[in-house]
Order: structure tokens, then sequence, then C-alpha cells
């Protein structure tokens, strides 16, 4: 078991050992203290502490589970330019993230039609895996699309100029250098564009059951009843085979002596880096595309379902937020301004009131932060708070993390029917696999509410609206 030290109400430090370069924070309760997977993972994170250029501490969320080198739900920020990088601090899926559609409609009416909208977005929206998307991409659109991420899809005419706004970075990484990737990759995610694809992905139609802070509601648009869609997906096999061929190029390449091989690392001013960091933002530019053109097939489904336009409907982005990325940005470390490489693998940036990097929209308020749940039980929204500056490098949670693995899940519900048990509580589920509702089953993640409780008593993100879930789809 990893050593700990109890540091606030729901944080605990790991103090700075052997040849650890910082300590470790990470904002867990007493019952996740005491878990045996929470310290796997936690292991993960110490590892982190050991890698060159490593700055102020490295920090684990409350819905913190292992993962690849990093574990999911860590943020390790390294030195901006003398520092490394390292592709499992980002993970497979770069870019994977979560959308958020407002709706004008109230749940009473939508209830009367929610069935025939998950049927239409089930059959409109390319999921599970091996799905393919439906358009046919020319190498000329192929490189707009790295280049230039969801501006492409809006240019051409996969939505407005203004849904830009609305996603982080306005969605799309400047300096993505098609060059930089593998012709593999580029074949792999040739038919992916706009598809949902399998395990944790997911459309989720939910409605506002509780709002907590009204003026914070008013500013992001939300009201009582009012139903909401939530999309999580990412970069698919194009980002996946990128981080497979950088972690390749690196393993040859690396002397970098780290405790563990998964978190082979370059630094960020070595050609390989700049490599990784210029293809990593090619599929980051991929998911947003991705994201951009399954939020047109949703307006595109609502709009046949109820005989009106998405603007009428009120189908207008609240937020779109990545949770598996590395950014460049400014923090202050000790006192001192620094320019970082913050690494986010399965945690969601989280700016406060007053960030010029948020939508002008939001900027009195803070930055919308998205946390789904699980399918049977709630999702969050949230606003960045100051203190995720001083804690976390601007960041928080970015869901509830898995309690269970995938066997785990699948072995428990061998004998149930999940389709049935959700469907009993009033959620319509539709999914290629019953497989897949198995591992995904509500008991396989922590309790968000709890997840989101501890970011709340740190200071690093406040509830605005609480979601319950009425219809979703799975991969």
């Amino acid at each position: 078991m990893i050593k700990l030290k109890k540091i606030g109400e729901a944080a605990y430090e790991i103090p700075k050992e052997d040849k650890m370069r910082v300590k470790g924070v990470v904002f867990i309760n007493e019952e996740m203290a005491k878990s045996e997977e929470t310290h796997e993972a936690l292991q993960q994170l110490k590892n982190t502490a050991y890698l060159p250029g490593v700055k102020g501490f490295v920090v684990g969320m409350p819905d913190i589970h292992y993962g690849y080198g990093f574990p999911i739900g860590g943020v390790v920020a390294t030195d901006g330019v003398k520092g490394v990088i390292s592709p499992g601090g980002v993970g497979y899926d770069i870019n994977c993230g979560v959308r958020a559609i407002k709706t004008s409609f109230e749940l009473e009416y939508f209830k009367k039609k929610l069935e025939e909208v998950i049927i239409e977005l089930y059959n409109d929206i390319p999921a599970g895996v091996g799905s393919r998307g439906k358009i046919g991409l020319s190498k000329k659109d192929y490189k707009s699309v790295i280049i230039n991420g969801a501006k492409w899809a809006v240019n051409e005419g996969y939505g407005e100029a203004e849904d830009l706004e609305f996603c982080e970075n306005k969605g799309y990484f400047e300096g993505a250098d098609p060059s930089d990737v593998s012709q593999e990759a580029r074949e792999r995610g040739r038919d992916e564009l706009g598809t949902l694809g399998a395990g944790n992905h997911f459309v989720e139609i939910s409605y506002v059951e509780k709002i907590y802070q009204d003026e914070a509601a008013e500013t992001f648009g939300l009201f009582q009843d009012q139903v909401i869609i939530m999309f999580h997906t990412g970069s698919r096999g194009f980002g996946y085979q990128i981080c497979d061929d950088y972690l390749k190029k690196m393993r040859r390449k690396s002397m970098i002596d780290v405790p563990d091989p998964q978190l082979i690392s370059v630094y960020i001013d070595d050609p390989l880096g700049k490599a990784y960091i210029s293809a990593m933002k090619a599929a980051a530019n991929f998911a947003w595309a991705n994201r951009q053109l399954i939020t047109h097939y949703i307006r595109e489904g609502f709009e046949r379902v109820f005989k009106v336009s998405y603007r009428k409907a009120g189908l207008d982005i609240l937020y779109d937020v990545s949770h598996n990325i590395a950014r460049f940005e400014t923090h202050f470390v000790d006192g001192k301004k620094e320019f970082l490489c913050v690494h986010r693998k399965g945690a969601t940036r989280a700016f406060p009131e007053g960030s010029t990097e948020i939508p002008e929209n939001y900027q009195n308020i803070g930055q919308p932060v998205l946390i789904p749940g699980d399918m049977g039980r709630s999702s969050y929204i949230l606003k960045g708070e100051h203190e995720s500056l001083k804690k976390s490098f601007g960041t928080t949670c970015h869901g509830a993390g898995r309690l269970l693995s995938r066997r785990r899940a699948v072995k428990q519900a061998a004998s149930r029917n999940i389709r049935d048990e959700l469907e009993r509580q009033g959620i319509i589920v539709m999914s290629k696999s019953k497989k897949t509702l198995k591992e995904e089953m509500p008991e396989a993640y922590k309790d968000v509410s709890e997840v989101v409780k501890i970011v709340e008593i740190n200071g690093l993100a406040t509830p605005v609206a609480r979601l319950k879930p009425i219809g979703v789809i799975k991969g």
C-alpha cells in the first residue's frame, strides 16, 4: 500500500521519497484511501513523480483508477520547454471528451417522443466496434480534418461557426502536421469520422433534475426539467494508432530512466517529442471533427422527429471538453509563473471565472465542466473554480471512474438483463452488444455524486446542475 498523509477532509499527500522529484496530492475520501484498487492507481501516480522536468506535484482525482502508465484520473505538469512528454499521460484515445447539447424541450412533453428519438439516433449515429462513418473523405479533406479539426466540419456544413466558440480550444489545435501521422493511422481513421465507437462511449439523453446555482445555470442556459443530450467519444482508431506508433518509436530511442516501462517519455524539445506533439494534435483535431459530425447527426435526428429546425428546438452546444490531452499552459508553481505541459488523462480542465481561455459568455461564471456518471444514476454539470489553479493545475475529475474491471463486471452481471433493469427505472437503452451493457452496468462505476462531492469539498469545481438519464445509446 502507498504511504499516504491526510492533509484535508478528502485530500491526501504522497510524500516525496527515494528518487521522486515532487510529492503527490490525491483527492479521495477515507473509503477510497483504504481500497486496494485505489492504491494500484496511486502507485502509478507516484511513478509519474520520477519523470524529468515534473513540476509542483502530481495530482490524482477521486475517479482515479488503473491505466496504461499514468493512472486514469491523473494530472502531471512538466516543464514546457525542458521537460518530457509521455504518451501514457494522454492515453490511447487522444482527446476523448464529452460534449453537451441543450434543448428547449421540457421532460413532460419530450417523454412522449423519447423512444422515437432514441431509435432515430441509434440508427443515425454509427456505433460499436468497427463502426464505419457515413462520409467518404478525400485526401484533401482528410488533411484538412487533421489540420483544422471541428473547423473543417463547420466549413463543410456540419454546424455553425458559433459551435466552435463553445468547444475547448475552439475545436482545434494549431500545429498539427499530417506528415507526422503514419499511413497506418490514416487508414484506420479513414472510415471512422462521425462514429461513436464502443466501450464507455455513449449518447445520453437526460433532464435537469436539480439546479444548485441559479445564476450559473442561467448563464449556461439551463432550466429545471430541461432535456439535455450528452455524448462521449474521441479519436477512435486514428488516435489509438498514433499513440501506438509513438510508443514504439520512443521505446527504440528513449534513454530516460523511468520506474515503469509504460511511462516511456521523450524530451519536449527532442525531434521525436515535437513529432509526437504534432501527431497528438492531429488526433485531437480528428476527435473534435468527430464530435462535430455527431452533433450534426443529433440535430438532424431531432429535426426529423419534431418537424422543426434544430435552432427552433434550441439544440445549441453548452460546451465540449477534452479529458485525454496534453496542453501547454501557464501556471504558478511555488509562487513563480511557469510555462508547462499539463498532461490530463481522465481529467477535465476546470478554469475559473475571469479566464480568457473559456467562452466570453461564461467568463463571469467559470468554465462548464461535464461529468458523466453511469447509465442508471446521474451526470453533473459543474463550473471551474479558482482553487483548481492552486491545487490541480486548473483541473477536476472527468466522470465516475471505474470500480470493476470489464471482466469482473461481465462476470457479476452474467445472469442479469441490464437493459430490462434500466427500463424498469424509466431509462430506455439501445446497444450494439449485450456484453457492452454488462461491462458498463451502473455498479461497474463509482458513485459519481460522491466523486463530485470530493471535488467540491476541495474547491476544484462547484455543481451547477444534476442530470438524470432517460435514454442511453451504447456501442
